[in-house]
């Protein structure tokens, strides 16, 4: 059985979590000194730096001019649940789930708003739905990348320019990573502790105008909560996308977004949070091109996710054990590199198939991607003869 030495060259950050997601590089403290603490959310200093928030947020993602954006509660998912309970219902709805998040959107949509005219588009993880079978006669509800599985849609080219329905689209592990195509959205969620590595528990919501009518013009059926509401009289609340907040935020978190915001900018903006994300996933997809023992989970490579990597094992001999002894060994190469202080949070989402997830947003060193391949490489080795050992 192939012995393979330890590695000599350690990841300076061994971070890969894919949320919260690692900090940028030079990421300190002291730079959150000039947050507004212990001030009313409400007063004008502090409304003026969520302002400039959201401000740089259009700015960095390159919004059309005339969409608007929030910071609201409970991270992204607050997000996509204020847009499921206050737009849906009028249209019959296309739900598409690939992964354990579009998957809760099911849950929601219905068994819990229980909406008739409801079909969930599914596919097991590492493919899609079939994208040519979605009615944009309906809403369509759907996640531009799984962050559980892997996969993205490749781009927004199925969805129609003159469709009647609105698209509500979960972004959190695309937005700053991957090129999005905001005509084709209606609304948009996101999380600051993806792709930017902000802190968690703040989402961000972005509404076309077709969003926006939609608001102004229907009335749920449904009691809506107050951290759901974002009309008043019938009209949107527009100091929502002004630089109000429904409740109230932390102004520590938000110095730490508007940290990241610059951050962003010195990379080159849009373009460099971009492509420092695809040079990540080509560390990786080097790696699987030359290494038998591992494949991408995502089948096909246009679907491939440049953030939320995620891998199976390929080796015959782990393939052949029992399913208990074979599920448990990439979860003890997690474990074997977490020890080594190699990599953190690396192990497949709870729900997902077993196997390895590595995160290569942005924030992510190139130099740490590669310095983590051979080590990989090591606890493969390591953990076979393990399990050989023991069986």
């Amino acid at each position: 059985m192939t012995i393979i030495a330890k590695p000599a060259v350690r990841p300076n950050n061994p971070r890969f979590s894919c949320g919260p997601c690692t900090k940028h590089p030079g990421w300190s403290l002291d730079r959150l000194g000039g947050a507004l603490l212990g001030r009313n959310h409400r007063q004008p200093e502090t409304r003026e730096r969520l302002a400039l928030a959201l401000e740089r947020t259009r700015q960095l993602l390159e919004l059309p001019a005339d969409y608007r954006a929030a910071i609201v509660p409970a991270s992204d998912t607050g997000a996509v649940e204020m847009a499921l309970w206050s737009l849906l219902g009028p249209r019959g709805v296309d739900v598409l789930a690939w992964e354990a998040f579009g998957r809760e959107w099911v849950v929601d949509i219905v068994e819990q708003l229980k909406l008739p005219d409801t079909r969930a588009l599914l596919a097991p993880y590492g493919d899609l739905p079939d994208l040519g079978q979605v009615d944009f006669d309906c809403d369509v509800v759907f996640a531009w990348n799984g962050t559980t599985s892997g996969v993205r849609v490749p781009n927004a080219d199925w969805i129609p320019a003159d469709r009647n329905g609105l698209t509500i689209c979960d972004a959190t592990s695309a937005v700053f990573a991957q090129a999005i195509d905001w005509s084709k959205l209606d609304v948009t969620t996101f999380s600051w502790q993806k792709v930017l590595g902000g802190e968690a528990q703040h989402g961000i919501l972005i509404l076309s105008p077709r969003a926006v009518e939609r608001l102004e013009s229907y009335t749920p059926p449904w009691p809506l909560p107050k951290l759901f509401r974002m009309t008043r009289d019938g009209k949107l609340m527009e100091d929502l996308f002004a630089g109000s907040t429904i409740n109230t935020p932390s102004m520590l978190c938000l110095e730490d977004y508007l940290a990241a915001h610059a951050w962003a900018e010195s990379v080159g903006g849009l373009k460099g949070t971009i492509a420092r994300s695809e040079a990540n996933a080509g560390v990786i997809d080097a790696w699987v091109t030359r290494t038998p023992w591992i494949a991408y989970l995502a089948r096909v490579p246009e679907t491939r996710s440049n953030t939320s990597v995620c891998l199976k094992i390929a080796d015959p001999d782990v393939l052949a054990l029992p399913p208990e002894t074979r599920d448990g060994f990439p979860l003890a190469m997690a474990d074997l590199l977490d020890r080594e202080g190699i990599a953190k949070d690396i192990a497949s989402y709870r729900d997902a198939p077993p196997g390895l997830r590595i995160w290569t947003g942005a924030t992510v060193q190139k130099s740490d991607l590669e310095a983590l391949m051979p080590w990989l490489d090591y606890a493969f080795a390591e953990t076979r003869r393990s399990f050989a050992k023991a069986a």
